[in-house]
């Protein structure tokens, strides 16, 4: 066995041909794989600028970046499979802080994280943009103080937005 071989050994979509994309909200895409790097803590960082769900009122295309980091414990997203779970909220209605938690909670449910925090950088519409950011540290453990305090702090320094 080849290393790339052994690096998807196990890997239920990532490195596959013919994947199909739901188009409504499906949890159970989302898939894991063992973190090889256990003894050490990092953040695992995913951005998805092509982010779509739907309006609940409306029906209208609501457009987002959303941003995913998160320190591993056990278990690891595949990414692939998290492409195809962001991609299945096509046609999802709910508000932007309902999609944005509901991502945090389904990720929180896959793998256990040691911390995780996710924001949504949402697209105007009707003039005014909606930013969600949620996080979560594991209870018992410094990572559920780094969460409160991350939460107290985390739009002490707003970017200046000039890409929306």
């Amino acid at each position: 066995m080849n290393d790339r071989e052994n690096e998807l050994k196990g890997s239920t979509v990532l490195g596959k041909e013919n994947v199909s994309y739901k188009f409504d909200y499906d949890p159970s895409i989302l898939k894991t794989f063992v973190n090889k790097h256990r003894d050490n803590d990092y953040f695992v960082k995913f951005n998805c600028p092509e982010f779509t769900s739907l309006c609940p009122i409306t029906g209208q295309p609501d457009f987002a970046s959303v941003y995913i980091s998160y320190v591993p414990d056990k278990l690891m997203v595949e990414s692939k499979s998290l492409k195809l779970y962001l991609f299945s909220f096509r046609n999802h209605g709910d508000f932007h802080e309902d999609c944005i938690n509901i991502i945090m909670k389904d990720l929180i449910k896959l793998m256990s994280p040691k911390y995780i925090e996710v924001q949504g950088k949402f697209f105007p519409r009707g003039g005014i943009s909606i930013d969600p950011y949620t996080n979560y540290g594991k209870k018992s453990t410094p990572w559920e103080r780094v969460a409160v305090k991350r939460l107290y702090y985390h739009d002490l320094y707003p970017e200046k937005i000039d890409n929306r």
